[in-house]
């Protein structure tokens, strides 16, 4: 029992580790898919997003480049209107500085972008001395100054003109110099200036005009550049001086810490110098290619994206790390959710899982296990069986278990099956020649033992042998009293003495048998032989045929009845009719009760057979006037159902007055009350009692009065031998006159020719029938056919 229990408990671990470990494999699982989807998604939506920060920048960008281009266009138009001029006052010799300062003023006016505008010419080159126009930007008005200081020596002009030396002396200058941010006193401002040589016809350098740019306006233009809520533009000039959105923030600490952090990044270095072969792709001015690399400012991450502007300054965005990031945030969250419900579902699906197989298990357990003794059944049995090879199967059986029920009670029987199986299972484990076997629990009083192995099959008789030894010496004590144990053993080997095997669906049938054939013989243990065992096989196989045939008849309806007549002797009409079941076969063809009967009454189908047998009957003889009788065992006679279904079918009419019960006297009555309250029953509505076969079996005087028959019929063994029997005769005689003396009329069975038709007649026999009055058929025959040879008729009988 410990060793069942412990293998149940220890299968039971092992499925439900299995189904743990399925479904963390499936959790991982889903968890590994999650992160390669929310890698590959944030990976999509990464370049997605770098794309647009690129876009962003390159858009600002060409904006910054598209001004400093109108910007450089604007100075262009200055100096070339300086260059007219120079040449006209040459050409005319005229003063005409005030025509200078008029054009100067209406250059700026058409440059809304610049703040001022001035022609710085060489000293000596335009008038004789210097001159130079500067125009600039007051409110709303604008203000032209002409100076012929020497300029060219101040601070601010160096800065103009860059560290280029002396014109005169034709040294090459830039087509365009931007001059790093700077403090103007003129205009009390900061600015940037951005300069450009003039010449004259031969190409010398006359002066340079210049336009300027207010810090404040750049720090607007700069500002305008939206890429992330906390990103800040930068632009940065020759000598590290920044230009930044962060001018306008609130926070001025964190946006000096972060402009610092940009200046140490040391951007110069680090930026591609800007390609002197700009072109326009894809609407971009690729000056320089955008460039990227990371920043910490104050525990923030930052990605700064730059690169060289066509003035040669660096323009920058920073964007937050967390910013760029935000983006992704939303799917990681929806990804984390996801997955927390997957998981979730997953873990109430496992848990219902589990709850599920675990009750499958207690089924199965409950399925396989005899629930008294906890032992594998009869089901686990069949199971073990079809995975088995060689070895031996051995049905135990009780001894008297009935009269061990009877007398102590159930409690008891139970108490020595418990018993049993628990010697049974200490006698298979402690004994080395028993290793391997299995005991199980098998319904009623049985138990079976599985004996693997094929030296099992050798040694089999041996073994028996021993167990039989080791069971009859247990004793089994209830409430005080000793109860002897003997068993009776059915074996069964899967190899037979004539070579022949048998295979796992035969074995338990073997057994069986040997079992019953042990019972029968008086043995104590009996191994199955196929040969002595052919018949009992053939009986069952036989059984089985005609069960499932008989189940099909009912269900079609061809169980009919037939009707053999039966004759008044005296005025020798057919008056009455008795109904034989009949099952009318696949082919059409009537088979005989004598085929089916027995197996109807073992597979409980005999009362469907009374039942079709009533209705059919009652139907057919409702519209006539013959009497009839039908057969009813004592198993009718006692069923409820069935009795109160024949009463009910009587009704009050007139048929009741012509039915005739015909009660087998032959299979013996126990039940004599049961059995009369019926006949009382149906007698009261008219019907009449006759006791078949009377003559054999319970044919005694007490047993007649006792049912109150009104006829009885002679049994056919006594009748067929009237004409060559004087002792049959002499028995009828006396059936005859105590019939008569009891006002009980009688009939003649089995009258299969004339000679015993006339002695039935001349005993004074009421009524006869046979062969020789007619065979049952179908339909009614009213008339008696021609005479039969005796040997055909006999024939027909058998």
């Amino acid at each position: 029992m410990a060793v069942m229990t412990l293998g149940n408990f220890r299968i039971k671990r092992s499925i439900m580790l299995g189904l743990i470990l399925l479904v963390a494999v499936f959790v991982l699982g889903m968890i590994l898919m999650s992160t390669l989807n929310l890698d590959f998604a944030q990976k999509a939506m990464a370049e997605l997003r770098q794309r647009q920060i690129t876009d962003t920048f390159y858009a600002n960008l060409n904006r910054i480049n598209a001004h400093h281009q109108l910007m450089e266009q604007n100075t262009t138009n200055l100096a070339r209107t300086g260059e007219l001029l120079y040449r006209m006052k040459r050409a005319r010799d005229l003063d005409n500085a005030g025509e200078l300062e008029t054009a100067m003023q209406a250059a700026l006016a058409r440059m809304p972008d610049a703040y001022a505008g001035g022609l710085w010419y060489e000293p000596h080159s335009y008038v004789r001395g210097n001159l130079s126009v500067y125009a600039y930007r007051r409110g709303d008005a604008l203000r032209v100054q002409r100076d012929d200081s020497d300029y060219h020596t101040r601070e601010w002009y160096s800065r103009v003109v860059g560290e280029h030396g002396e014109y005169a002396a034709g040294n090459a200058l830039p087509e365009f110099f931007w001059t790093p941010a700077y403090y103007k006193e003129l205009i009390d401002n900061v600015v940037i200036s951005l300069t450009t040589p003039m010449r004259d016809e031969s190409g010398q350098v006359i002066g340079v005009a210049s336009t300027d740019w207010r810090a404040d306006e750049i720090i607007g233009l700069v500002s305008r550049v939206k890429v992330t809520p906390g990103a800040f533009a930068f632009l940065i000039d020759s000598e590290n001086r920044n230009l930044s959105s962060l001018a306008n923030a609130g926070e001025a600490l964190g946006a000096q810490e972060k402009m610092d952090a940009v200046i140490e990044s040391r951007l110069h270095s680090r930026v591609t110098a800007p390609d002197p072969q700009s072109a326009i792709v894809s609407g971009r001015l690729l000056v320089a290619p955008m460039q990227t690399m990371a920043l910490r400012v104050d525990d923030e991450d930052h990605a700064l994206f730059f690169s060289r502007t066509q003035a040669g300054m660096i323009f920058g965005v920073g964007v937050p790390k967390a910013e760029i990031d935000a983006v992704l945030l939303p799917m990681r969250e929806s990804n984390w959710r996801i997955m927390l419900l997957i998981g979730g579902v997953v873990l109430v699906l496992s848990a219902l899982i589990l709850t599920s197989v675990g009750r499958i298990l207690k089924r199965m357990h409950t399925l396989y296990t005899d629930t008294l003794t906890q032992l594998p059944n009869r089901e686990k049995l069949l199971v073990d069986l079809k995975g088995a090879e060689a070895g031996a199967l051995i049905l135990v059986n009780i001894d008297a278990f009935k009269e061990i029920n009877d007398f102590y009670g159930h409690h008891c029987g139970d108490h020595v099956i418990g018993q049993l199986s628990l010697a049974l299972q200490q006698f298979l484990t402690q004994s080395p020649a028993w290793s391997g076997s299995q005991l199980y629990r098998m319904p009623g009083d049985e138990m079976a033992i599985w004996l693997p192995g094929e030296e099992a099959t050798r040694n089999i008789e041996a073994r028996t042998d021993e167990l039989l030894d080791y069971v009859t010496e247990r004793r089994i004590s209830w409430q005080s009293q000793t109860i002897p144990l003997h068993v009776t053993l059915g074996v069964a080997t899967t190899a037979q003495a004539d070579g022949s095997e048998l295979n796992d669906e035969q074995l338990l049938t073997c057994a069986s048998i040997a079992l019953k054939l042990a019972r029968q013989q008086k043995s104590s243990c009996l191994v199955y032989d196929h040969r002595p065992a052919k018949k009992i096989r053939e009986t069952y196989e036989h059984n089985l045929v005609w069960a499932n045939r008989l189940k099909r008849a009912l269900d079609e309806g061809r169980i009919v009845p037939h009707f053999q007549p039966i004759m008044d002797t005296r005025s020798g009409r057919i008056d009455k009719f008795e109904c034989l079941a009949r099952m009318i076969d696949e082919s059409g063809q009537p088979v005989s009760p004598m085929e089916f009967l027995d197996v109807a009454k073992k597979i409980r189908l005999y009362r469907y057979i009374t039942r079709a047998m009533v209705q059919q009957c009652f139907s057919r003889f409702a519209d006539n006037e013959y009497e009839f009788s039908l057969n009813l065992s004592c198993e009718d006679l006692l069923d409820p159902e069935l009795g109160t279904f024949i009463v009910n079918s009587l009704g009050k009419g007139s048929l009741a007055r012509r039915v005739i019960f015909e009660i087998l006297e032959s299979e013996g009555i126990e039940n004599y009350a049961a059995v009369r309250q019926f006949i009382d029953t149906v007698k009261a509505l008219g019907c009449r009692i006759a006791i078949d076969d009377f003559g054999t079996g319970y044919s005694n005087f007490e047993h007649l009065l006792r049912l109150g028959a009104d006829i009885i019929k002679i049994d056919g063994s006594l009748i067929k031998h009237l004409d060559t029997d004087p002792n049959a005769l002499t028995v009828t005689r006396g059936i005859v006159q105590f019939a008569s003396d009891l006002g009980v009329q009688t009939v003649a069975e089995f009258v299969h020719s004339a000679a015993v038709l006339d002695k039935v007649r001349a005993l004074g026999i009421d009524h006869a029938q046979g062969y020789h009055i007619g065979m049952p058929a179908a339909s009614l025959m009213t008339e008696m056919p021609a005479e039969r040879p005796v040997a055909t008729v006999l024939a027909l009988q058998r």
